[in-house]
């Protein structure tokens, strides 16, 4: 259990430091329905992160069952697959990352933000956290992590709640924050909506860099057989 928590846990920290998933929900905090649009994009945010890990979870279980709980070659080609994916999108954003002085473009999703309804704020936090490339590609490895483990249900299910728990912390901060503490924490999530919309950029290039040569070098491990 602890070898499996120890892998999941920086996975999960990976899907937490997402930037701007954070910076949508301090807009929403700033809108017109702020309860109702910051819970339901927090609500969507869990739903996708729990739906992702869990379908890897039931559909990579089979094949680890198959080999007698130890890693097999098919969760190492898909660390592989994982690993090169994160490296692409690692590069994909040291290009986006913006020059001293650039002004940082939001993405189209989040104009109109501010007036998004509670429930068009649950999809995108479902599509955020489980169908954006670095969160989809993170769970899935966590998904494949647990599944190898070789684990029983009542296990399976904690490391499952442990890396939900802590891939939403993030999402969720502002939102207890603001509920806490009302208009006093405006400034706060202003300023951590500054800082996250000038370094989204490296932020996510760092993160992909490093969880992309983390996640194929433990599948080239495997196969390697060392």
């Amino acid at each position: 259990m602890g070898t499996v928590l120890g892998d999941i846990i920086p996975l999960a920290i990976g899907v937490a430091l997402s930037p701007l998933p954070i910076v949508a929900v301090i807009l929403m905090l700033f809108s017109k329905n702020p309860r109702g649009t910051s819970l339901g994009f927090l609500a969507g945010w869990i739903v996708g992160v729990v739906v992702v890990a869990t379908v890897v979870v039931f559909v990579v279980d089979p094949a680890q069952q198959a080999t007698g709980g130890e890693d097999s070659p098919l969760s190492a080609i898909f660390r592989i697959l994982l690993g090169i994916v994160l490296l692409v999108l690692a590069y994909r954003d040291w290009k986006k990352r913006p020059q001293p002085g650039e002004q940082v473009a939001m993405p189209k999703w989040m104009q109109g933000i501010d007036s998004v309804t509670p429930g068009k704020a649950v999809g995108l936090g479902v599509l955020l956290a489980g169908v954006n490339p670095k969160n989809l590609t993170l769970t899935v490895a966590a998904g494949v992590a647990i599944a190898a483990a070789g684990l029983s249900t009542s296990e399976t299910v904690v490391a499952l709640l442990v890396y939900v728990v802590l891939a939403c912390v993030t999402v969720a901060a502002p939102v207890v924050l603001a509920l806490a503490l009302g208009e006093k924490a405006g400034p706060t999530l202003n300023s951590w909506k500054a800082w996250l919309t000038h370094n989204n950029a490296t932020v996510m290039m760092v993160l992909c860099l490093i969880f992309g040569i983390v996640l194929l070098s433990k599948g080239l491990g495997t196969l390697l057989g060392t």
